[in-house]
């Protein structure tokens, strides 16, 4: 990996067959109205995210909570060594996006997921962008 500022350049292939971009949805996100009706609509979104990421390489996996609660529905997309993206204000839909999203972060070379071609909920939705730790200084 070399590091420029605020890009990584991969310099290995952690997978080399196939993504090593990981999508993490909450599962216990619920729906605008509070309900806690289940399914609850973090978990829709998890099925809706598992079945966009059919025949892609993807990797989609569910945690209980990602405390982005005032964001409602919420999941992070992950990739060893690179950014790290956490969004909210998503749907029980918004699965496809958020495989849309993966997509075009592992296709990445300097470990930022574009701006351009990143789909709309993505781009209103974005909560948080996290370095990876080799980009971390230490305080002076």
């Amino acid at each position: 990996m070399k590091i420029d500022g605020d890009s990584v350049t991969r310099t290995d292939d952690a997978d080399p067959g196939g993504s090593d971009v990981t999508i993490v949805v909450c599962s216990s996100c619920r729906d605008e109205t509070g309900s806690d009706i289940r399914p609850s609509a973090g978990q829709r979104l998890g099925e809706s995210t598992t079945h966009a990421a059919r025949n892609t390489t993807i990797h989609v996996r569910q945690v209980e909570c990602l405390g982005n609660c005032r964001r409602r529905l919420s999941a992070a997309i992950i990739r060893d060594g690179s950014w790290s993206y956490v969004f909210g204000d998503l749907t029980p839909d918004s699965g496809p996006d958020l495989i849309a999203g993966a997509e075009l972060f592992a296709t990445s070379t300097d470990g930022i997921l574009p701006w351009r071609g990143r789909p709309d909920s993505l781009k209103r939705g974005l909560v948080a962008r996290i370095p990876p730790i080799d980009l971390l200084k230490d305080p002076s």
